[in-house]
């Protein structure tokens, strides 16, 4: 039986550090000791808040949000354990996984796991998950190289949407948040250009800088606003990938006008819509993604490393989430590092 710690959202903007047993693993099952976990906040935000629609193909269960809850599905660490009939890991294998959770040892499928090289350090690796997100969105719309991009809103995803449509040659990449420490962020990340939607002539801005529109867009707020703002500066035939969670109801789309008539794509985006098995053009597995972007990880075409702002011990996760819900610019890159429990 192992022993260990568990961040829990135990009610309404609360986070708990509670203490949890392991037992062992199942078949099919690896328990994998984590290194590293990394936040995801626009996930982790509306699980802490209470917000109902948090899984994209489960109907409300009330209209009372029902805990506990648990943040993290983005993670790397080492096998401690595997079940019955496991033949793809053995203990001391490195991993990142994807579905776990923030814990000191997590217990993952094993078709849920993917063996790390060693030149890949485990803060990066549990960094893989999240950048999934993104690089799916970008298959949808099937951007080509030298097309113009636009990424509305620079959390995590959209800090990541940029450093991959860098790697897929976009150009010009506009960045577009109302944070301004976002902005400088993401042109250290590698935007081109970083915009304030605010503007009074944003629009113009763009079309100042791709001509008639960008051809693709990653809108990543999941805000009315937001996408409506999208449509006013993508081209004719222009696509929209769809990243962002749209868990709020403020949507005034006028559809006919920005979509119907101009022939504009909104593309469905979520991670859900991935195929279990076989990768084809657009829809490619977790796994399949996961390769590719350890793979860019490793051949230098990007560094995940590189968005990490702040490291905390999982003792500190009360405070953090704490700043997360209250901090207008709190950080992009956040972490827990389980070795400092030791």
């Amino acid at each position: 039986m192992l022993t260990g710690k568990q961040i829990v959202f135990t009610a309404v903007n609360t986070a708990e550090v509670l203490d949890v047993e392991i037992g062992a693993p199942e078949a099919h099952q690896v328990i994998v000791k984590m290194a590293y976990t990394t936040i995801s906040q626009g996930t982790e935000r509306a699980n802490i808040t209470g917000n109902l629609d948090v899984h994209a193909f489960m109907p409300r269960p009330s209209e009372t949000p029902i805990f506990p809850r648990y943040g993290g599905y983005s993670d790397a660490g080492t096998v401690v354990a595997v079940g019955e009939d496991v033949t793809d890991f053995k203990i001391g294998d490195r991993v990142a996984g994807w579905w776990g959770s923030h814990k000191s040892y997590c217990e993952f499928p094993d078709s849920n796991l993917i063996r790390l090289d060693n030149e890949i350090p485990f803060n990066a690796a549990s960094i893989a998950h999240i950048a999934c997100f993104p690089m799916g969105a970008i298959r949808k719309v099937r951007l080509e190289a030298g097309e113009a991009a636009v990424v509305m809103g620079l959390g995590i995803l959209g800090v990541l949407a940029v450093k991959e449509l860098r790697a897929a040659g976009a150009i010009p990449i506009i960045a577009v948040d109302p944070v301004e420490n976002r902005r400088a962020f993401a042109l250290q990340q590698g935007a081109d250009v970083a915009l304030d939607p605010n503007d009074v002539d944003f629009v113009e801005q763009v079309k100042a800088l791709t001509g008639s529109g960008a051809q693709v867009a990653i809108e990543v707020t999941g805000i009315g606003k937001s996408l409506d703002q999208v449509l006013d500066v993508v081209r004719p035939r222009g696509r929209v990938a769809l990243l962002g969670c749209t868990r709020s109801k403020d949507f005034t789309i006028d559809y006919y006008r920005k979509v119907h008539a101009p022939g504009v794509a909104l593309i469905g985006a979520h991670t859900a819509a991935r195929p279990e098995t076989d990768s084809y053009p657009g829809f490619w597995t977790v796994r399949d993604e996961m390769d590719a972007i350890l793979k860019l990880q490793k051949g230098g075409r990007f560094d995940l490393q590189s968005i990490i702002s702040e490291v905390h011990s999982p003792l500190e996760a009360p405070e953090v989430y704490r700043r997360m819900l209250t901090e207008r610019e709190f950080p992009i890159g956040v972490q827990f590092d389980w070795s400092m429990l030791e």
